[in-house]
């Protein structure tokens, strides 16, 4: 396996994940996980205390397409959106078919009014599928720096 394009791959995926997220084609997000999966928000100190209590979690990709009809059909909240910067990108290893890479990320949140502020920052933790042409998140932990979650986190990070 050429670890120079399994970088290119995952480095693709990850920015793809934000692309879709920050142009609000969530449609498209349960598309880039494997099913089973597993996504999780959770704050840093239940992270690393062990403690499996998240804020958003989701074992398959029917619960991420679920998420995504209820923030489309059944949720109010007020409209908003986000911009992710991304980086950087650390391959823990690759064994077998799945990389492990740890990223960093800072999103901000802009209402629908235009105002802007820093929303969430943290970092991913992924297994990612590395197997097809396609790669897929087999896993994404999303562990946020604070223990103070705003009520408006719908829409995933």
């Amino acid at each position: 396996m050429d670890e120079r394009a399994v970088r290119l791959g995952v480095q693709e995926l990850i920015g793809l994940y934000a692309e879709i997220i920050d142009e609000d084609r969530l449609e498209e997000w349960p598309d880039l996980f494997a099913d089973p999966c597993r996504y999780q928000i959770i704050s840093r100190s239940n992270h690393e205390a062990g403690l499996r209590q998240g804020v958003m979690y989701a074992a398959t990709r029917g619960m991420l397409l679920d998420r995504v009809f209820t923030l489309r059909q059944a949720n109010l909240y007020e409209p908003h959106r986000y911009r992710h910067v991304v980086g950087p990108y650390r391959f823990k290893s690759i064994v077998g078919n799945t990389a492990i890479v740890h990223t960093h990320f800072i999103t901000a949140r802009i209402m629908h009014s235009g105002e802007t502020s820093l929303f969430a920052t943290g970092r991913y933790l992924d297994e990612i599928d590395i197997s097809g042409s396609d790669y897929k998140f087999c896993e994404r932990i999303v562990v946020i720096d604070s223990d103070q979650i705003d009520t408006l986190l719908a829409i995933p990070l």
